[in-house]
């Protein structure tokens, strides 16, 4: 039996123009040609078009059913997989599209008049994290559910160091300092100590503007509270330093601030993996570690035990670090596996 294109598009409930493009890509090339030109398709193009059609049932692209069909030995369980992981997804995001709309329904309902501006803003975020966090991450960190009163709290402490800011008051001021140390412990508390969040937040909050005019927290304004924080701890290490001490510390505290968020969370990702110390790629972030050390403190072994000793007496030093003591053992362990190697 052949069929001319005419007649297997009927047949098949399709287009000329499809069975046209299916040829263009090679997915469904018609075995012969009459004499006068026109396609023709035998029986065994027809089982594979029926093929082609029950995988596109799946989800499947055509580059997809082309690679899967020039490979028919290719296990089914992994193709059928991967279309239930795109379903899933699908269905998470539709779940959370709907739970939207039903909060946007209820309050038309009560008589309320949401601003469309606001849904759209609710929305944008939406997508924006969903490009910097995973959906495990959004549905069990404290910092993205909806809570009023967390984001009142975070509402009204942006105020406040913005306004402190705007001001012309120094990060060194007693009171951008107490707002520093609050800002710290919440930032830490509702990303439940992630410090991999913790970096990935401070990536989205520095690359978007959206979600920087949305929060009122701009690059600007997250530089004056790590500054009024920083004098927080210089504070508390005076204490335990003497003069030519914390001169080093000040000429030399804020060179490296920015390369630590990205190597605590590289750290705390070795611990989650159940790395050793001895590992060479945790040994590698243990070399980095203690430079950036060596940098803050300088090369005197006397001060580098004062600095622990601070930190053993002073918690505050530990806020808004995103570090733990489980993981200065595991650094400290592999420093040790480095000088014994």
């Amino acid at each position: 039996m052949m069929l001319k294109v005419g007649e297997l598009a009927k047949r098949s409930g399709l287009t000329v123009r499809t069975l046209h493009h299916y040829d263009s890509i090679g997915l469904l090339t018609p075995t012969a040609r009459s004499d006068t030109g026109y396609r023709l398709y035998q029986r065994a193009d027809i089982a594979r078009l029926h093929r082609i059609q029950a995988l596109r049932r799946f989800g499947m692209s055509l580059s997809e059913i082309g690679a899967f069909l020039a490979h028919p030995d290719t296990p089914l369980s992994g193709i059928l997989a991967q279309q239930v992981a795109a379903l899933d997804r699908q269905i998470e995001q539709a779940t959370r599209l709907r739970g939207l709309l039903t909060q946007l329904q209820r309050q038309l309902a009560q008589g309320e008049e949401p601003e469309l501006a606001d849904w759209l803003s609710t929305l944008e975020l939406m997508t924006m994290y969903d490009q910097y966090f995973s959906k495990e991450e959004l549905s069990r960190l404290p910092l993205f559910q909806p809570d009023g009163a967390r984001q009142s709290e975070w509402q009204t402490l942006v105020a406040q160091v913005s306004a402190l800011k705007e001001q012309g008051v120094p990060p060194s001021d007693p009171r951008a300092q107490q707002l520093s140390r609050d800002w710290m412990t919440m930032l830490e508390r509702d990303t439940a100590g992630d410090a991999g969040v913790a970096q990935r937040l401070n990536d989205m909050l520095r690359k978007e503007p959206a979600m920087q005019q949305q929060s009122g927290i701009t690059p600007d304004l997250t530089h004056y509270v790590t500054a009024a924080f920083g004098a927080v701890r210089q504070a508390i290490y005076a204490k335990y330093l003497d003069a030519d001490e914390m001169r080093h510390m000040r000429d030399n505290a804020g060179k490296d601030v920015e390369q630590w968020p990205a190597l605590i969370a590289a750290v705390q990702r070795e611990m989650d993996a159940g790395s050793a110390p001895a590992d060479p790629a945790v040994q590698a972030l243990a070399r980095q570690w203690f430079a950036l050390f060596r940098n803050f403190a300088g090369d005197r072994p006397g001060t580098r035990d004062k600095i622990r000793l601070a930190h053993e007496q002073e918690p505050l030093l530990m806020t808004g670090t995103w570090m733990n003591e489980a993981m200065l053992a595991f650094v400290r362990a592999s420093a040790v596996s480095l000088r014994t190697a």
